[in-house]
């Protein structure tokens, strides 16, 4: 599964010059990793991960293939966008289509960047950025309503009565003023699917970004805090990232970065903690498939089922599902190998209710 990211924010907060990174390291990247395609407003970038490189030297594999995430650089946002003002229309297609949304908020003084209004204030810009969207969604569901409670009153369409009640609790939220997510705890698993069938910009997971100054870039600054503070009550998370830094970090080769970064007292970029933290807060991790041929990171759901995550690879490994052979990551390491590892009796034959650990190095047996 491709991890989708919106990086949504009004203008001069600094949102281009940290996709305008990310669309640089995605061209670093090309020569080592084939998937690498960039449009427009799109980039792709490889998911940091030094575990698989250490798998490949192991297995003497020919080709690494990270998992890779996808960042969309949104149309600027102004106020009145939910009502079509500046690219209104488009930027909303645009979130529609991701997994999660990065609010970019301006958290550095001075410059010669003029703020567009007028002041730098970052929670008074997620402010404005949530309103949009939830002033979208409430238009969006309230002309839903008529149609659902005809068809809902008719008895027979129980989907729609269903979509009603999600609806319902939807608004009940965002009349309140908070966004669509804050109902998600009230939704039974089972209908988790018609939720998401919503398409709510509100409903997606958030991530806050403080764009902070070159000098705040390790620790934040006051402006960072708040923006940290308020994501701790809303139970999101704030990441800390200095977009001209990272401009700068992608233009570099991977010695020379590592040196850049330490005298930042920087232990890795900025961007590197952004997927991170989108990772965890989708509930997502890794797993392995080694050889000779390849190593390669495979994404997939925190409680995945070794049947779901051999359908990663493809749906016929799933529906053909025997077994899988699976080895810790640290056992493959520490002794040296698959072979090394089945000698020791660390490799294990896993059934259909085996749920994957973040790490495993798997191998499927199926029927097709």
């Amino acid at each position: 599964m491709a991890l989708k990211v919106a990086i949504v924010g009004l203008p001069n907060v600094g949102k281009s010059t940290l996709f305008n990174a990310l669309t640089q390291t995605a061209a670093a990247q090309a020569a080592n990793y084939p998937f690498c395609t960039i449009e427009p407003n799109e980039g792709e970038v490889a998911v940091p991960e030094p575990r698989l490189d250490q798998l490949a030297k192991i297995a003497g594999s020919k080709e690494i293939i990270p998992a890779r995430i996808t960042f969309v650089d949104v149309a600027g946002l102004v106020r009145g966008a939910s009502k079509g003002e500046g690219l209104g229309n488009q930027f909303l297609a645009n979130i529609r289509d991701c997994d999660a949304v990065a609010f970019v908020a301006r958290c550095f003084e001075g410059g010669d960047i003029i703020h567009v209004e007028g002041r730098v204030d970052p929670l008074s810009d997620l402010d404005i950025i949530e309103t949009e969207l939830m002033l979208a969604d409430l238009e969006s569901l309230e002309k839903r309503v008529p149609n659902l409670e005809k068809r809902a009153k008719a008895g027979s369409d129980k989907e729609s009565a269903k979509t009603l009640e999600l609806v319902k609790l939807a608004l009940a939220e965002l009349s309140e003023g908070r966004p669509a997510r804050a109902a998600f705890p009230k939704v039974s698993k089972e209908d988790h699917k018609a939720w998401w069938m919503l398409q709510l910009l509100t409903a997606l997971p958030a991530l806050y970004v403080c764009n902070v100054d070159e000098g705040s870039a390790g620790d934040g600054n006051s402006l960072s805090a708040t923006v940290a503070e308020r994501a701790g009550r809303d139970g999101a998370k704030a990441v800390v990232i200095s977009a001209k830094i990272e401009s700068e970090i992608a233009m570099l080769e991977a010695d020379e970065r590592a040196e850049f970064l330490e005298t930042l007292g920087l232990e890795e970029p900025g961007l590197n903690r952004l997927i991170h933290e989108a990772y965890k807060l989708l509930g997502l991790q890794t797993y392995f498939t080694v050889g000779p041929k390849e190593a390669r990171a495979w994404t997939i759901p925190v409680g995945a089922t070794a049947p779901q995550a051999a359908g990663v690879i493809h749906t016929d490994f799933e529906k053909g599902f025997i077994r899988a052979e699976t080895v810790a990551y640290d056992d493959f390491v520490g002794l040296g190998g698959e072979t090394k590892a089945r000698d020791a009796g660390k490799l294990r034959a896993e059934g259909k209710t085996y749920v994957v650990k973040d790490g495993d190095v798997m191998h499927f047996l199926f029927n097709g």
